[in-house]
């Protein structure tokens, strides 16, 4: 299968794929295959150019009622296989494709099978917060394990302690260093990194450290699902430029408000990032009629033709560094030492 066109990938660390060495004994001694489902087969493509491999054949369609039919088209006894595939809209849909792939993998006998999950789906239900909800992240973890994945490859979990939730190995990367390559470029004048809410404090705070910039805290109330109230803001941004770091817009109504909290409390222009463009709902209108400067997303979730269409929202490319994290895994050596 063809690789995409365009501009050569990095590695997540800023040095061009083609300059970089391949680790010693890379494929010798044991076979290794990355398949895609159909979430985001473009980053699965990127992958692949980035690493130097061909995307593995599959056959995947549906029957009249919607079911599933997937078959490889290629031997993988005993190979070291990656699956590729970010639970994204539609969730459901995708999560099924995923586990019926990972089934289809295991009965044709391969070695090692590692979930690639850009953007893990169901990751905001991920402790009981009412009385009688269910916990869908840790349902979903039993699933993949049950499945028959032997290991996963995550990016920017919605909350760290998901990765608790397996009882497999479980690799955690982060978009951090593209984010922070990208936005150091702009040289944003007096900037503050800004937390939308206080779960995401870590986050934002780690990013704040890297751009060597205050931090500020939006404090907010849910309401109810997809529904917050903005209260107030934390730090100093009067006269400042603002940068909301968070790992997900959906609906893109905290965002929205968030901005307007920033602006009213004196900040002189907003940005914002975040790792996943889930962009549900009126999203995208939201953003194009909202008075954010620029909106840098991630490609772990495809954008819709309506997204690609406004100029305020940037697509950095994370393919080098998840190629990174899949060849460290491969070769059995660090992940960690990508972000180091």
């Amino acid at each position: 299968m063809a690789s995409a066109a365009g501009k050569e990938p990095s590695d997540g660390r800023g040095k061009p794929t083609a300059e970089r060495k391949r680790p010693r004994g890379f494929h010798e001694g044991r076979r290794f295959k990355i398949f895609s489902g159909s979430a985001n087969h473009q980053l699965a493509l990127d992958i692949c150019k980035h690493i130097g491999v061909t995307l593995g054949e599959t056959r995947m369609q549906r029957f009249s009622d919607g079911e599933v039919y997937f078959q490889l088209l290629e031997n993988v006894r005993g190979a070291d296989v990656f699956v590729v595939q970010p639970t994204c809209y539609p969730v459901d849909q995708h999560l099924v494709e995923l586990l019926i792939m990972i089934d289809a993998l295991k009965r044709a006998s391969a070695g090692r099978i590692t979930v690639v999950v850009p953007y893990y789906g169901y990751a905001r239900q991920d402790r009981k917060d009412r009385p009688r909800v269910a916990i869908s992240s840790k349902l979903v973890a039993d699933l993949l394990t049950t499945a028959g994945a032997n290991r996963a490859l995550f990016m920017d979990l919605h909350a760290a302690q998901i990765q608790g939730f397996f009882n497999i190995p479980v690799d955690h990367v982060f978009a951090s260093p593209v984010m922070v390559s990208h936005f150091k470029e702009l040289d944003l004048p007096d900037l503050t990194v800004v937390s939308p809410d206080a779960g995401g404090v870590e986050r934002a705070r780690h990013f704040a450290t890297k751009m060597g910039v205050p931090l500020a805290i939006v404090d907010k109330r849910r309401t109810d699902i997809n529904v917050t109230e903005v209260m107030h803001v934390i730090g100093d941004v009067q006269g400042r430029t603002c940068l909301i770091i968070d790992d997900i817009i959906d609906t893109a109504g905290t965002l929205v408000k968030t901005v307007d909290a920033l602006l009213e409390k004196g900040a002189t222009r907003v940005y914002a990032g975040a790792s996943h463009a889930v962009l549900s709902g009126q999203a995208v209108e939201r953003i194009a009629n909202s008075r954010l400067e620029e909106v840098v997303v991630t490609d772990s979730i495809p954008l819709s033709e309506e997204a690609k269409k406004v100029s305020k929202i940037r697509v950095l490319s994370v393919a080098g560094l998840l190629g990174a994290a899949i060849e460290n895994i491969h070769m059995e050596t660090s992940v960690s030492t990508l972000f180091s």
